[in-house]
């Protein structure tokens, strides 16, 4: 069974990790897709994106995991690939609502479609893709939020 783990992933984090390394336990094949999300500026293009999640798959031995980027629906995308499946990770009872809502209306689009939740480790329940954005603008050290190949690119970017 493929199963489609979705999201902007601008950058990921540790606790995307988490989500990947145990959702590609539960699936023959987990594609990350980075969707490009238009209500949101972008920090990382996303060629950055799928080079960088391509390098901690690597660094975490995930295996039967993929990296995919697509604009659009997921549904249209999920149907381009024969997917049934999301697997989403969830932080907080108020991102469990939104994300309930979310899996509404993909049912609705497309009855085929299930969404699975993952909770978040409890070690990274506070952590997110715009938090380690903002810890970076302020010259923070981002090195226990992200993978060591993300916190050396962020890095890099503040020396030119």
């Amino acid at each position: 069974m493929k199963a489609v783990c979705t999201g902007s992933f601008d950058p990921i984090t540790l606790g995307h990790i988490d989500i990947f390394k145990r959702a590609s336990k539960i699936v023959d094949e987990l594609i990350i897709c980075i969707f490009h999300n238009v209500r949101k500026k972008s920090f990382l293009s996303v060629e950055d994106r799928i080079k960088l999640i391509e390098e901690s798959l690597k660094e975490f031995g995930i295996k039967n995991a993929r990296v995919d980027s697509f604009d659009g629906l997921v549904t249209e995308y999920m149907k381009s690939q024969n997917i049934q499946l999301i697997i989403r990770g969830i932080r907080s009872p108020q991102e469990l609502q939104y994300e309930l809502n979310e899996a509404d209306v993909i049912r609705k689009l497309d009855p085929t479609i299930e969404t699975i939740f993952l909770p978040t480790d409890p070690q990274f329940s506070f952590v997110s893709s715009s938090m380690v954005r903002e810890l970076h603008a302020f010259g923070a050290s981002v090195k226990d939020f992200v993978p060591n190949n993300i916190e050396k690119f962020i890095s890099n970017l503040s020396k030119k």
